[in-house]
């Protein structure tokens, strides 16, 4: 008994444990995301809008303790209580995550422990129980002693009207700041007690966004008033509800369409996302795009294979040495070994990486300026010589990263900014020919930054960039052709860094389609164009980043809220993150799902009714995706009522795409079944070979049972005479091929043949981004040697033809020759010819004998032509 006893101690010493972490991270840990909340799209607080701007050291802004008659003495008391409650709030400790609660690392003990951390809770607990989301607790906790006390202190200065209390009891009590436990409710009535206060933006902006959403049931509905404070608050400049109407208008959500109140709305995000890119240091702040797609983490809303989103051309492809499935932290560790190994391709990766950041990892500026002098090092040394004996792909390299370098010393980012060094660093590329040196160094000579102030120098820099497709650099000429008043070369620059998706070639297009110059006035090309512009800038107008964080910390309910107002603005990833998040709210497989009595009531009516509004505004967005959910939630009347017509619709709509197999395999399968369309099982058949040839891979085993099952029924359709049209044989046309044509169909063939092989088939040495060109010399001498017989074969032909021919005209020459020889004219009519007496009686001729295309053995011709045609 007692070593069975010691082999069990381990395990319920980590059941304990997990229970006492679980107890005790209830509270969640939103107060990472939420304690740095500020309004976005608002401007300096002035004291008209906010009040007394407070200050930490317990003055208001400095007048509150030696201007209180002018003040007065409840607003100066107003304004004391809220510095003493912000430092209170500043001593409250967020709640820690759980122990548990870790990604994976890299190494070996790091994905061991991440592993095993997975498999226990897979196979002993399945996931904690999720709470319900975007609902008030309506047994709100006991507050720790420095909140509550803040609480009060707050509380009482926004009986006396103060503004800066009010929005922080707002602000708490929506997102749970300082471990504030939420309520919606209250939230509510403090923003609208703000906006009704001094017409706060910020204030009418959240009160238009709980009227959209109807967000915890704090109030109802209504999209009337929700348009109504979203337009006060985007009059009054806040960046999130002038995309909100804009989109409103362009949709038609509550409003007629209407597209010049659309153009005038996303044109003013859109200035003033130019304005704060061009702010920036030389060459403008830089983008960072924080919108994702959260469901395509699990290969997307129908899972890998089966969503449009990756699946078919969108699937993930390679070879067995392809890193197309690995995860980043173990492509990052293979490129760093390979690095180590003096590599110069996966040092420049790994710079450009640190350089660039991803999603999953932060930008690290002192490691990426370390790698790119590493890589500038294998080329030029200290003082600038180029190395002996240095590969083409080191050169290449070193002056990619010259141009890095020496952008990180013009923009000061991680490094002192110093003009003198980034103009060395870009001579050393452009010598050798790098497009972002080049530009870079044009912008020097474009503002004066280091060197005279040159444009026509500058010009000549940017063609040489713009010219190796460097989309900036592009732009940069575009906008020097405008000031000159070439507006069609402009316009052609622009358009060719938009395919880039440079966020000012889109502005520029903007403006011209808005204002007319150069083509047609267009509101609907002007509105698209702004449209992307301002959402391209999600720095300054969305919460994708806040949303991204919680939701990688498990705080489903702040990534919901944050991801909605991201769905509110228009913003399609936002939309279709809200709709995955609430589909997903499913009861788990748990011990309260099992047992009746304990189980929760869920809202999964106000859930999926959500969800299907966000499905809608995604799918006429073009989401693939979501139109096939679209008609999933129709046919299972999920949020709605059942609508096999419409499910049929959207399914169609989707199909047209030709990139969902899931959309076509439903509408076979609604042939089949008669469910909304009609019942055809020849129509059937054709929608689920089209899901086969979509995506072979998947699709190929649920089509092959679909088809046995199919032919079956059509089959038992004969032999009964059903009115079910039958499946019958496709009318095969065949073309009747000329001799050029199928020479042409040949070659296409050949050559389609060799687009289809993937990189990693036929060359080591690939690199994505178009640097590699394959031309003739890659082409197979299996194809040279079937046109080398084509060849030969035609001229065959043409020799024989002509041969031909030619015995033909020899045979009608000598017949005329006869002719020529027989003397006299033609005897009349019934009269006998006479023949003169001193010369011979001429012998009759014999009917000339076809010969054919070669001579007969008999024929004394027949030597010549066996001996190669002598003499002919």
């Amino acid at each position: 008994m007692k070593p069975r006893l010691q082999r069990r101690m381990p395990f319920l010493f980590v059941i304990l444990s997990l229970f006492f972490a679980l107890s005790s991270a209830k509270a969640g840990s939103n107060e990472r995301v939420n304690s740095k909340q500020k309004p976005l799209g608002r401007g300096p607080i002035s004291g008209e809008s906010w009040g007394t701007t407070a200050h930490n050291d317990g003055s208001a802004g400095g007048n509150c303790n030696g201007e209180s008659h002018r003040l007065g003495a409840n607003l100066c008391t107003a304004i004391l209580a809220v510095n003493e409650a912000t430092a209170l709030l500043h001593k409250t400790r967020p709640v820690s995550p759980p122990w548990w609660n870790f990604s994976k690392k890299s190494g070996v003990l790091g994905a061991s422990a991440y592993y095993a951390k997975e498999l226990f809770f897979l196979l002993f607990m399945n996931g904690p129980p999720q709470p319900e989301l975007l609902t008030s607790n309506p047994q709100p906790k006991k507050l720790s002693q420095p909140l509550s006390q803040a609480v009060k202190l707050l509380e009482d200065a926004a009986a006396e009207k103060s503004p800066d209390a009010i929005f922080m009891l707002a602000e708490m009590n929506f997102y749970g700041n300082f471990t504030h436990p939420r309520n919606y409710s209250e939230a509510f009535r403090r923003y609208h007690e703000l906006a009704t206060l001094n017409g706060n933006a910020s204030a009418q902006h959240m009160v238009g966004f709980m009227y959209a959403t109807g967000i915890g049931g704090a109030v109802k509905p209504d999209q009337a008033k929700a348009m109504l404070y979203h337009t006060l608050a985007a009059e009054a400049g806040d960046i999130r509800s002038e995309m909100t109407v804009a989109y409103r208008h362009s949709a038609g959500i509550a409003a007629p369409r209407n597209c010049d109140e659309s153009v005038y709305y996303y044109k003013s995000v859109a200035d003033k996302a130019i304005a704060y890119m061009r702010s920036g240091p030389p060459g403008g702040h830089s983008m960072i795009k924080e919108s994702y797609r959260i469901a395509d983490e699990e290969g997307g809303v129908y899972g890998e294979g089966a969503s449009a989103s990756s699946a078919g051309p969108n699937a993930k492809q390679g070879n067995i040495h392809s890193d197309s499935f690995s995860s980043l932290d173990d492509v990052v560790e293979f490129m760093d070994l390979q690095a180590r190994k003096g590599d110069p391709r996966a040092s420049f990766n790994l710079a450009k990486l640190n350089y660039d950041g991803a999603r999953s990892s932060k930008r690290d500026l002192p490691a990426a300026k370390k790698r790119f002098l590493e890589l500038a090092r294998m080329y030029w040394t200290k003082e600038g010589k180029v190395k002996p004996n240095v590969s083409k792909l080191t050169e290449k390299l070193a002056a990619k990263a010259a141009g890095y370098l020496g952008r990180m010393f013009l923009r000061g980012e991680g490094m002192p900014q110093s003009f003198t060094i980034a103009q060395t660093w870009f001579k050393r590329g452009i010598e050798i020919g790098d497009a972002l040196s080049q530009y870079s160094l044009g912008i020097m000579y474009l503002n004066g930054l280091g060197v005279p102030k040159d444009p026509v120098r500058a010009a000549e820099l940017f063609g040489a960039a713009a010219d190796q497709d460097l989309a900036v650099a592009q732009v940069r000429l575009g906008a020097l052709f405008l000031d000159q008043g070439d507006v069609t070369t402009a316009i052609k620059y622009f358009e060719i860094a938009a395919r880039y998706g440079h966020l000012e070639a889109y502005y520029y297009l903007a403006e011209l389609a808005h204002h007319g110059v150069g083509r047609d006035k267009s509101c609907s090309i002007a509105s698209n164009y702004y449209k992307i512009v301002a959402e391209k800038a999600e720095i300054i107008s969305t919460s994708f980043p806040e949303a991204n964080e919680a939701y990688a910390n498990g705080d489903l309910e702040t990534a919901l809220v944050r991801y909605m107002m991201a769905a509110e603005q228009g913003l399609e990833v936002g939309q279709a993150n809200v709709a995955y998040l609430l589909d997903q709210a499913k009861p788990r497989f748990t011990l309260s799902s099992i047992i009746p009595f304990i189980r929760k009531k869920a809202s999964l009516a106000g859930d999926a009714m959500m969800a299907l509004i966000y499905w809608t505004r995604s799918a006429e967005q073009k989401n693939v995706d979501s139109m096939v959910k679209l008609g999933d939630y129709y046919l299972g009347g999920l949020g709605t009522s059942s609508n096999e017509e419409k499910a049929a619709a959207c399914y169609q709509a989707a199909a047209e795409t030709l990139q969902s197999a899931q959309a076509m395999w439903n509408l076979g399968w609604m042939h089949e079944n008669g469910i909304g369309i009609e019942q055809d099982y020849h129509l059937a058949k054709r929608y689920y070979d089209q899901a086969l040839e979509t995506n072979p891979r998947e699709a190929y085993l649920p089509v092959l049972l679909a088809l046995y099952k199919l032919r079956f029924r059509s089959w038992w359709n004969d032999i009964t005479h059903g009115k079910i049209k039958s499946i019958q044989d496709e009318p095969v046309v065949k073309k009747d091929w000329t001799f050029s044509e199928w020479i042409a169909a040949f070659l296409e063939a050949e050559i389609a043949a060799w687009d289809d092989l993937e990189p990693d088939d036929y060359d080591d040495t690939h690199m994505s981004g178009g640097e590699s060109d394959y031309g003739l010399d890659d082409i197979d001498s299996d194809i040279l040697e079937s046109l080398a017989i084509v060849a030969l074969t035609g001229a065959l032909a043409f020799l024989l033809y002509y041969r031909n021919q030619r015995q033909r005209r020899q045979d009608e020459e000598r017949r005329r020759q006869q002719l020529q020889q027989q003397p006299g004219q033609a005897p009349a009519p019934g009269a006998p010819q006479q023949q003169p007496p001193d010369q011979p009686q001429p012998q009759p001729q014999l009917p000339q004998e076809d010969r054919g295309m070669f001579p007969r053995p008999e024929d004394p011709e027949f030597m010549n032509w066996a001996a190669g045609a002598v003499g002919h």
